[in-house]
């Protein structure tokens, strides 16, 4: 199995909701993580409202930061689209993924997001 991690700012909406699918539609192919620089502390309530509507439920995950991750091999680091490259973490590939911060968005715009990081999670996991 690989390791892939998402990175965002706050992990509070686009890598986390990529995690999500990537544990869903990765299951024994793929162990998904997400973290980011400067955590916001909590999980975007639009998130977690619209990725009911994807049968994923963000209610029990956490924004946490790099330093957070657990100490394993990381096979992807997937960057949101928001400059977080961190070079700290090593890895064998890194992936630049330019997805709107959905966070202030409407909440179709917000699902269109969703959509988009949807669609980018199977693409990655039929390259693994």
């Amino acid at each position: 199995m690989e390791t892939v991690v998402f990175l965002c700012v706050e992990n509070s909406c686009r890598s986390q909701i990529a995690e999500a699918f990537a544990n869903k539609y990765g299951e024994n192919k793929v162990i998904a993580l997400s973290a980011g620089s400067k955590p916001s502390g909590k999980i975007n309530e639009n998130a977690i409202h619209l990725m009911k509507e994807f049968d994923c439920d963000l209610t029990g995950q956490k924004s946490k930061g790099i330093s957070d991750l657990p100490k394993i091999e990381v096979h992807s680091i997937v960057s949101m689209g928001c400059g977080d490259k961190c070079p700290s973490i090593k890895t064998k590939r890194r992936i630049e993924w330019n997805i709107a911060d959905p966070k202030k968005m409407k909440l179709d715009e917000f699902r269109d997001v969703i959509k988009e990081i949807k669609i980018e999670v199977l693409n990655l996991l039929a390259s693994i």
